[in-house]
């Protein structure tokens, strides 16, 4: 059996597309997970499965969020190696930064570095981004809130064909504990 985090994107803010965590638990056991557990309200479910294929565990979890909730929502599903990878291959310095200075985007799939040629990197100093394994680094000094880099991050020419979804240091790091089957 391998460890997955099922990545929901864009659940329980500002106040529409609600999915209860116990409601998400339960779905995933009707699915046969094992091992499920959730991380906050915003999305992130831990589980086991011996299918072995990430996007088809991603596209059943989607289609049975729909089928259950009523909306659709695009979902990641990443096992404990490739988080722990995209950790340990942060570019920035995360031991010296905030947890909210921080951020992962995962991709649904690799994101050509041609996709964020029209950003003008200079413009959003001191904030800067790195471009990993289906995976993009933004370090954002004041906070993703107030970034302007990570406004044009998000944009559909940037993110078009992908599904992009983006989580803070402490939940990344928490991921990575909990499919390596700790916390």
């Amino acid at each position: 059996m391998t460890r997955y985090a099922a990545l929901l994107r864009g659940i329980n803010v500002g106040g529409g597309r609600k999915v209860p965590m116990a409601e998400l638990r339960a779905l995933a056991g009707e699915l046969g997970y094992g091992e499920v557990r959730t991380h906050l309200q915003s999305g992130q479910a831990v589980f086991t499965s011996d299918r072995g294929d990430e996007d088809a565990l991603a596209a059943q979890w989607a289609a049975a969020i729909e089928r259950r909730f009523g909306f659709p929502v695009d979902v990641i599903v990443r096992d404990h190696a490739y988080l722990r990878a995209v950790a340990d291959a942060c570019p920035f310095p995360a031991a010296d930064l905030a947890p909210k200075q921080l951020h992962v985007t995962y991709f649904s799939a690799a994101a050509e570095a041609g996709r964020f040629a029209g950003i003008d990197r200079a413009a959003c100093l001191p904030e800067e981004f790195r471009l990993g394994d289906r995976a993009l680094y933004l370090y954002a000094p004041d906070g993703v809130g107030r970034s302007r880099l990570a406004d044009q991050l998000s944009r559909p020419r940037v993110t078009k064909g992908l599904i992009a979804t983006s989580r803070n240091w402490n939940t990344v790091l928490k991921l990575v504990e909990m499919t390596a089957g700790e916390g």
